[in-house]
């Protein structure tokens, strides 16, 4: 059975035996523990399993265990405060939430938050708005009450953590010495929370782990060690992917295409020196980040690099299979959609197009079955990202623009939407979903809500942030009923929660 890291952790007191019950806990990676409940504390959770005692986040652990977590807590809150009153004297905040890489806590692009706002028709309070953040395009992630993301500063690119209530900055540290040089100038990384540690990468190739607390620098590595290389010249732009003992980059190198590394030393655990083979796109690292598949029942890492879609098995790096149509000679952007089997891929500049593939174990390697194909004119993503719902996908549809489209994913069949359907903003739309709606940011600012469903086009409102400049690419982060939009040095939150 795979066991969490233990953390040794003072244990709260107190408890009543009914409240200690011994039960399998699941993480929401799938793992599990056989473990004693101890209690909650600032959202971490202590738990006691084989003698020893420790602890873990409350956003890591399954819907059904923070549940259970909710029911125990909230029975002893009358106990440990008195008689239980007849009406509740106070309101109990909920446990916060976490959102703790690119593109949500699953990588999915789709916040857990709900009770949230349902209509954009009158603009949202903005709780605060901070500056200080260096230029860049990154998101944000966010967890036990710190932000965090990447900027520019003048002086070298940096990692930022801030405070959650009012983005005041705590620590900043630069991981370069002097600011990378290359088109749309600024920093790309939405860092990568994994416990006490924040993974990044520069823009310029080098990636590292740092103490969340503190900004501490606790290794790094340089791409050029391994021969790392972008297929255009718009900086290294990944999130890096933390899976169970991993952390897992997309140098782009000859020889090392991925890269896994031990992420508590950073010692290099295997490397993938196999692409995607075929004539479009070029060689070199994409533009979007990894994602796991099971495909096929063999754990592989998914990723879009310059030459197109590939699947790499996760226990040695081996190839297993590539994909080379979609990609594009400029830039290979989008994050793959995995679904079960399957994977939804899509890239712009009039060059790229979608496609649904279909992977099936063939001894050591696998057999691609291209389900559906469209051309670029019936459906790209140019980097805003796709949404899966259910038997749909929803996406900002063309080159350089976000045209709200919903497509039923088995069939690549346009459901609403598409080439007809301008939307309210202009430019390229970063989109994230929160409790049944679809959040579009275009590039000219505009924040507009739409809902999540097949039935039809439903343009729920939009407003204007409070601050734009240039243009607006940083995708929205959406968490313990707010919404961060960073926009180049400054951060905005924004009430979501009525």
């Amino acid at each position: 059975m795979k066991r969490f890291t233990v953390i040794v952790c003072v244990l709260l007191t107190g408890l009543m035996a009914a409240e200690a019950e011994i039960r399998t806990w699941t993480s929401v990676a799938g793992k599990t523990i056989t473990a004693e409940y101890g209690g909650l504390q600032g959202g971490v959770v202590s738990l006691r399993a084989n003698g020893r005692e420790g602890r873990i986040p409350l956003s890591k652990l399954s819907a059904e265990d923070r549940a259970y977590i909710e029911r125990i807590e909230r029975a002893r809150r009358p106990r440990l405060g008195g008689p239980r009153p007849t009406q509740p004297s106070r309101t109990v905040a909920e446990p916060a939430a976490a959102w703790t890489r690119y593109r949500g806590p699953n990588g999915d692009g789709r916040s857990p938050e709900k009770g949230l706002l349902q209509s954009f028709d009158t603009a949202p309070d903005l709780l605060w708005q901070a500056d200080g953040f260096g230029q860049g395009f990154a998101s944000v992630s966010v967890a036990n009450g710190r932000i965090y993301t990447t900027g520019n500063t003048g002086n070298g690119q940096a990692v930022f953590a801030a405070d959650e209530s009012d983005g005041q900055i705590v620590w900043t540290t630069p991981l370069t010495s002097s600011d990378p040089k290359h088109g749309y100038d600024g920093s790309r990384c939405t860092p990568t929370i994994d416990g006490n540690r924040i993974y990044a990468i520069t823009s310029d190739g080098q990636i590292a782990s740092l103490n969340a607390a503190d900004g501490k620098v606790i290794w790094q590595h340089d791409y050029d060690d391994w021969g790392g290389r972008m297929m255009s010249g718009w900086g290294f732009s990944e999130s890096p992917l933390v899976d169970g003992d991993l952390v897992v980059c997309n140098p782009g190198g000859r020889d090392a295409v991925l890269v896994a590394l031990d992420k508590v030393s950073g010692r290099v655990k295997w490397k993938c020196d196999e692409d995607a083979e075929g004539g479009k796109g070029k060689d070199g690292a994409g533009y979007g980040c990894i994602v796991v598949s099971h495909a096929g029942g063999v754990k592989q890492y998914v990723c879009l690099t310059g030459k197109g879609v590939i699947g790499v098995r996760a226990s040695d790096g081996r190839l297993l299979w590539g994909y080379n149509r979609v990609a594009n000679g400029t830039a290979n952007i989008p994050t793959p959609v995995v679904i079960d089997d399957y994977v939804f891929c899509s890239s712009g500049y009039g060059d790229g197009g979608s496609a649904l593939l279909k992977l099936s174990a063939r001894g050591s390697r696998f057999d691609v079955e291209e389900v559906w194909w469209k051309e670029p004119n019936q459906l790209q993503n140019h980097h805003g990202g796709m949404i899966r719902l259910g038997d749909h996908i929803y996406m900002g549809h063309k080159h350089n623009s976000g045209f709200p489209t919903c497509i039923e994913w088995k069939s690549g069949n346009v459901v609403w939407g598409g080439k007809n359907n301008r939307g309210p903003g202009s430019g390229s739309a970063a989109v994230v979903y929160a409790d049944g709606n679809l959040i579009f940011r275009y590039e000219n600012g505009l924040v507009a809500m739409i809902e999540a469903t097949p039935s039809s086009y439903n343009l729920k409102g939009s407003f204007t942030p409070a601050f734009q400049q240039g243009k607006s690419w940083s995708h929205p982060t959406v968490v313990n009923g707010k919404l961060f939009l960073r926009e180049q040095d400054a951060m905005m939150c924004y009430k979501l929660r009525p």
